[in-house]
């Protein structure tokens, strides 16, 4: 299996911000280990996590009864991936439900193109109220009409999901991720506050 580790030299100071960010960098750094015919590329970003213990996403609204939050590592496909900096997914846990997944502080994003990908994600997952208007700039970052954007009207209630690591299967990035320009993204929460002990 090949595998390619993905290591911010840059964390950026504010992700999603109206301002410049400072240039990131990331840089691959490729390890061999057994080489087979079918050579399998696998993408790390973040915290180096590995596949062990993984639960399928699936299962992840039944562990949550009855807590405010769970520290857990989940498998399951991306869905969506923010097209202005990768610094947010979603990935589907049931039937028209899904999971929106950022990054414990912006530390770190994803590529844009992840989307239909399978995927393990480590952090804390808890259930938040998301503003209508938060509701509207995802919707923004997704690239949804303005009139798509205009019949947002309601906050939202679901689980979210704050990832530490972020391993992305049959995947090769570029040696430099783009680094581009952030957008303005001002929540009133603070992703690294979600930080429980209560491992899943």
């Amino acid at each position: 299996m090949k595998k390619l580790f993905i290591v911010p030299l840059m964390m950026l100071a504010v992700a999603c911000s109206g301002e410049k960010a400072k240039e990131a960098a990331t840089e691959a750094v490729e390890q061999e280990s057994e080489e087979t015919d079918n050579e399998v590329s696998v993408a790390l970003f973040g915290e180096e996590i590995t596949e062990d213990g993984a639960q399928d996403i699936s299962s992840v609204a039944g562990n949550m009864t009855g807590k405010d939050s769970m520290n857990v590592k989940l498998a399951g496909r991306v869905e969506k991936v923010c097209q202005v900096k990768g610094c947010w997914m979603t990935m589907a846990y049931g039937e028209g439900e899904s999971m929106r997944i950022s990054f414990r502080d912006y530390g770190f994003f994803v590529p844009k193109d992840i989307d239909g990908k399978d995927v393990v994600v480590e952090g804390t997952v808890y259930m938040e109220t998301t503003s209508v208007e938060d509701l509207k700039h995802f919707a923004e970052d997704e690239g949804l009409s303005a009139e798509e954007i205009a019949n947002i009207t309601e906050p939202e209630t679901a689980l979210t999901f704050v990832a530490d690591g972020v391993i992305v299967k049959d995947y090769a990035p570029t040696m430099q991720e783009d680094a581009g320009e952030a957008h303005d993204h001002d929540h009133d929460h603070d992703h690294g506050d979600h930080d429980h002990d209560d491992a899943g």
